[in-house]
């Protein structure tokens, strides 16, 4: 078995020397300023330079020769296992701890002792024939003790590693551990079957095919901390591999013929290699920019929401602290009106009417302000109950009839005796909503009729209020509900307005389990703004609405469509 170079035993050992050297040298060449990136490259090195001996002990052809080359063998083994533990303390960022530094000391310092002695027959007596190899080492009076320390490295690395998963709350950190973890697992089941004939225990070392794991399994846990990435590692593991192969089936041609055939596959191969690797590392750039850009947006959305909340409740504030002079200011108007203070000229009956409106605006305004902030924070309360909306309806009517009238504008409203007679709603807020499009319909509009309409549609009813006003475009009609917009179709009009009126409309009907809609032929050509409500109401008797800003604006496009249809 010692004299068959193509055997599982030399195989596997040159594998791991292959893989161990191609990953430490691309670590360390890609990430030499990272302190981990340099521990696990002296990891590999270090499984490297017990593999390649290992292969090279495997395939000689005399006994002195294999001696040398277990002896050469066990320097690389001697630190495999002090490079791991000491990579595990600086990727576990405890190295600089005062125990730790002393402890490395004492181990390194034993790994010394361990070198001094392998030259010696203490360490490694002789090489003898055992179960089929020619040449089998023969430990020494103190290779025990060297055992023993390579198991404390072990034990005390994976006692490390269960602590720190046991403590860590990130989940990529829990992953990273638990893969080293495997590793070590794999590495000992596998590594430990080197040992038993060592003893003249009948046992021959096929677990070495796992150091390959063991490593591939280390990095893979290190990239994970953030300085590789897999995609590339893999592939440029593909393509070294295979052009190694292809390399060494070029040498080894035994015709002419097949040594140009193989010359062209390795060319063909090296080049497929190197456009895989720069493809790989190119689309790791832009996922990276990528997520960059996103981590970038979501920092950026985290602020904006909370400036968002800052000012909704400034508004809140300032909104409280406005209402009571301004219902302070209407009294006195009234008062005055009234000639509690004299009595008023006509002139100035025509001034505190003026003042009075604009009174009425500002109470309006900061109304509508604290409609929001008591939407926005969750505050806003709702009873239902089984009402007739036609009740609703015919007081928004009534009430705005006037001011239509001023406009030279009618409004065409016919109770119904059937339709909207029982439905679950809150009254206050519907009346709102209604009087709110009604009133709208007047501002927006010089001529003509506003028409109001109920349906019964889809398990529930539809209100619509139609004009003939100034109408809107595409553009419009998917922002109308948004907060504080207020459309392209006002522009240059002396119609004043905030754009918050429709949104807290919105919302309220929302609460309802319904929806709103607006839509329009185009510019001077009238509109529609309406709403649908089932007729069982949400089912319940009292609830708390909460903002859903991320979902807004495709829950109003969905809505506009199924509306249009």
């Amino acid at each position: 078995m010692g004299h068959d170079i193509f055997n599982y035993f030399s195989l596997s050992a040159l594998v791991n020397a292959i893989t161990s050297i191609f990953l430490g040298l691309f670590i360390i060449i890609t990430n030499y300023q990272q302190r981990v990136a340099r521990f696990l490259f002296y990891f590999c090195m270090s499984v490297a330079a017990w593999s390649f001996p290992y292969f090279i002990w495997q395939i000689s052809q005399d006994a002195v020769s294999a001696l040398f080359w277990v002896r050469m063998l066990m320097f690389g083994a001697i630190f495999t296992s002090i490079t791991y533990f000491h990579m595990v303390l600086v990727f576990l960022k405890l190295e600089q701890k005062k125990s730790f530094r002393y402890l490395l000391f004492f181990f390194y310092l034993l790994s010394a002792v361990w070198c001094l002695l392998n030259a010696t027959d203490l360490f490694v007596q002789g090489v003898e024939p055992k179960d089929g190899f020619a040449y089998w080492p023969t430990p020494g009076p103190y290779y025990i003790y060297f055992l023993l320390t390579f198991a404390v490295h072990v034990i005390l690395a994976s006692f490390l590693l269960f602590r720190a998963d046991k403590n860590t709350k990130k989940r990529s950190l829990k992953v990273q551990i638990r893969l080293l973890l495997i590793g070590i697992f794999v590495a000992f089941v596998g590594g430990s079957t080197n040992y038993p004939l060592w003893y003249d225990i009948s046992i021959p070392p096929w677990g070495n095919g796992l150091v390959t794991v063991y490593v591939i399994l280390t990095v893979y846990s290190i990239m994970r901390y953030g300085f590789l990435d897999l995609k590339v590692v893999a592939a440029e593991i593909f393509a070294g591999l295979s052009i190694i192969v292809f390399f060494l089936q070029t040498l080894l041609a035994v015709s002419r013929s097949e040594f140009t055939f193989q010359l062209i596959t390795l060319a063909v191969v090296s080049l497929t290699g190197i456009m895989l690797v720069r493809s790989v590392r190119k689309e790791v750039r832009r996922s990276g920019e990528i997520q960059h850009l996103a981590n970038s947006l979501e920092k950026a959305n985290v602020k904006l929401q909370e400036l968002d909340r800052t000012k909704t409740e400034f508004l809140s504030i300032a909104s409280h602290q406005l209402r009571t002079p301004l219902s302070i200011i209407k009294g006195y108007i009234e008062l005055i009106k009234d000639g509690a203070y004299g009595k008023v000229s006509k002139k100035t009956k025509g001034v505190l009417e003026d003042m009075d409106e604009s009174n009425e605006r500002l109470v309006k305004l900061v109304d509508e302000f604290l409609d929001i902030t008591r939407i926005e924070q969750g505050r806003t309360k709702f009873v239902f109950k089984e009402e007739n909306i036609n009740d609703i309806i015919e007081s928004c009517v009534k009430e705005l009839t006037e001011r239509a009238l001023q406009k030279n504008l009618s409004l065409v409203w016919k109770r119904s005796k059937t339709l909207g007679i029982k439905v679950i709603l809150d009254s206050e807020k519907v009346r709102h909503v209604i009087f709110n499009f009604i009133d709208n319909a007047i501002k927006y509009s010089e001529k003509g009729e506003i028409t109001i309409t109920l349906s019964s549609e889809k398990n529930g009813i539809s209100l619509r209020v139609r004009d003939e006003g100034l109408g809107f475009n595409k553009e419009d009609e998917g922002n109308f509900f948004q907060k504080f917009y207020r459309g392209k179709n006002v522009e240059g009009t002396n119609v004043t307005g905030t754009g918050l009126g429709i949104y807290v409309c919105r919302k309220f009907i929302e609460a309802h389990t319904g929806y709103v809609w607006a839509k329009s032929p185009g510019l001077n050509k009238g509109s529609e703004f309406g709403f649908w409500l089932p007729f069982t109401g949400p089912g319940e008797s009292s609830i708390q609405i909460k903002d859903e800003t991320s979902t807004e604006q495709q829950k109003i496009i969905n809505q506009y469509g199924s509306e249009q249809k």
